[in-house]
């Protein structure tokens, strides 16, 4: 497992999944359709020997592919980032396989998490982080050209 800044890097048991929801919440409003956060994006875990794909969809869903774990989560973002450059990112996971992921854990449905994304100028690269700094991330994650959501 990589270590950044002292934390588990991958783990989305650390960064996307924290607090189970005791009930359902309404379904999350859809991003802009030119949201730069939807489209395709893969995460390389070569320590770890894996790679994760998240496929963030206009209807406010995504779809995640880590090692066996294929889940399903439902997530809201602001149109524009904060001051700081960081669009605030929650996400609570509605569906999941109950196979293990990259890390070798199991995702709970009703998990939810709200994270920092920092996008690269070129918008190809961004950084998941616990909060809006720089201090404990995880990424780059990488646009995947020429697949739909």
């Amino acid at each position: 497992m990589r270590v950044l800044a002292g934390l588990p890097t991958l783990l989305l048991v650390s960064l996307l999944a924290a607090v189970p929801l005791a009930s359902a919440a309404p379904p999350a409003p859809a991003p802009a359709p030119s949201h730069p956060i939807l489209g395709i994006w893969k995460l390389a875990l070569p320590t770890l020997r894996c790679s994760e794909t998240y496929r963030f969809r206009g209807d406010g869903t995504t779809l995640v592919t880590s090692a066996e774990e294929v889940s399903e989560s439902e997530f809201r973002i602001p149109d524009k980032p904060s001051e700081k450059g960081f669009y605030k990112l929650e996400d609570r996971i509605v569906k999941d396989n109950g196979k293990k992921d990259c890390s070798g854990e199991i995702m709970k449905v009703g998990t939810q998490a709200t994270n920092f994304v920092r996008f690269h100028p070129s918008g190809g690269l961004f950084l998941m982080c616990t909060d809006e700094s720089m201090e404990a991330c995880i990424g780059p994650f990488e646009r995947v050209e020429g697949e739909e959501a």
